[in-house]
């Protein structure tokens, strides 16, 4: 599973819908609204590349309010629950 972050600056009139919009498109399992120079915040989890140029250059464009988006691809994930197990099998 690949796993991206896209940010997302909107008009600020439309904020709302556009994380409703976006939490309504297949492979979008969060949106946060968030403060700062981006508005909210989208996490893009699908099986492989081509479904996140489909999810991010095709569905998003369809969200009406959307000013533009920065998109982040995880490479890896690092997470004290994953440190956790790791120190727990004796990795180093």
């Amino acid at each position: 599973m690949i796993t991206t972050i896209v940010l997302v600056q909107a008009d600020p009139k439309t904020i709302p819908a556009c994380a409703t919009a976006l939490a309504g498109i297949e492979g979008v399992s969060e949106v946060y609204s968030v403060s700062g120079a981006w508005d909210l915040v989208a996490i893009v989890r699908v099986p492989d590349l081509e479904r996140i140029a489909t999810v991010v250059t095709e569905e998003f464009a369809k969200v009406p309010g959307i000013i533009r988006t920065q998109t982040l691809t995880a490479f890896r994930a690092y997470s004290r629950n994953d440190l956790e197990q790791a120190w727990d099998i004796g990795v180093e």
